[in-house]
């Protein structure tokens, strides 16, 4: 099976003159918003470069009518696979017949492929691609303090990678308490590392590790996840937004000469995880 490249988000424009026909595979990315998605024509020209007959599809779907979105794509036997965001990602989990075991952890997930029964099979790579990117900067997580700000689907995924790569503590920093509480306790039942809900008043500079997983920073005026006017520049900052390419967070954690991961760079990883779970429905 050919492995996708980790540019496979930036690759070359997919003209649809070239090969798409009543034979091509459907995939769909579903959203709500979903116009401000790039994945689309990178995850398409990833699938073709595999060899895949292939095209993914934008769909706008409400929380409200997300089932039946599932429920008018179940009998379109030309659809092989569902790519999932935001606020999706738990209940899309809901819509899988089976789940890979870290999507079945964290009750998410924001990739189904059709399996050979017509279901679906959900994974979770949200949290693997974000580590994968981190440590392409060289960040060794091992033993690091690590503060995770917004427990959504792709916190909660990020959550769980940077507490399997050795965090010696984790501090979720979430608005929802309950969401918050309830991931911190799931993270606990692993027992590695110390995992809490982040104290009111935490200071961005007593951590090694800050990853912004909230949506703070794709519009203009959103406040800052956390003050990082006192990093040192030993810390390393991640950001999950892509739109921005830079948000005011990374920017701001650049000028205290930090390294930083940015949403680009994250879905990068995540878009090489995707595709090569969806190519492996007919591998």
């Amino acid at each position: 099976m050919t492995s996708p490249s980790n540019s496979a988000v930036q690759a070359t424009p997919v003209s649809l003159d070239e090969g798409l026909s009543g034979a091509t595979r459907v995939y769909f990315i579903v959203g709500d918003p979903i116009a401000q998605v790039r994945s689309p024509k990178g995850v398409t020209a990833a699938l073709r470069e595999a060899g895949r007959d292939a095209l993914v599809v934008p769909a706008h779907a409400a929380p409200d009518d997300l089932a039946a979105f599932f429920a008018g794509v179940a009998s379109m036997r030309n659809v092989d696979g569902v790519i999932i965001t935001v606020p999706h990602k738990f209940s899309a989990a809901q819509h899988c017949a089976s789940l890979s075991e870290e999507a079945a952890f964290l009750g998410a997930a924001n990739t189904l492929r059709r399996t050979p029964e017509g279901g679906w099979h959900g994974g979770m790579f949200d949290g693997t691609g974000f580590v994968a990117a981190l440590a392409s900067t060289g960040c060794d997580l091992q033993g690091k303090r690590a503060l995770l700000v917004g427990a959504g689907g792709a916190g909660s995924a990020i959550a769980h990678a940077l507490v399997n790569a050795g965090v010696a503590s984790l501090d979720v920093r979430e608005n929802d308490a309950a969401r918050a509480g309830a991931l911190v306790e799931r993270l606990a039942t692993l027992g590695r590392g110390a995992v809490r809900v982040a104290a009111s008043d935490v200071k961005a500079e007593s951590f090694d590790v800050l990853v912004n997983a909230s949506p703070m920073g794709m519009r203009p005026g959103d406040p800052m996840p956390i003050d990082v006017s006192r990093l040192p520049a030993s810390t390393f900052v991640g950001d999950v937004v892509t739109k921005p390419p830079l948000t005011p967070f990374i920017e701001a954690a650049r000028a205290r000469g930090c390294k930083t991961v940015t949403g680009t760079q994250m879905f990068a990883r995540v878009c090489d995880r995707m595709v090569a779970f969806l190519l492996e429905a007919r591998a």
